[in-house]
């Protein structure tokens, strides 16, 4: 899937991934995909739920040897 930015929250636990999103997400046009790699399991459900309450979609989610990655359309 092709992203517009790349953010690189691996490493990071919560709630940081979801801090660094929001930021990088604010950066961009509405329409535009952000793509995130986090290593925090709880990642997977803070995204689902925060793209929600914030009005952006989650277009693919997939987690590949322990790195989550998620692919978010602005809204």
């Amino acid at each position: 899937m092709i992203s517009d930015k790349l953010l690189d929250a691996t490493g990071l636990a919560c709630p940081m991934p979801i801090v660094k999103t929001k930021k990088s997400i604010d950066e961009l046009s509405s329409g535009q995909v952000l793509e995130v790699h986090a290593t925090d399991k709880g990642a997977q459900n803070d995204l689902t739920v925060w793209a929600k309450k914030t009005g952006h979609e989650i277009l693919d989610s997939k987690e590949e040897e322990g790195v989550y990655k998620f692919w978010i359309r602005k809204g």
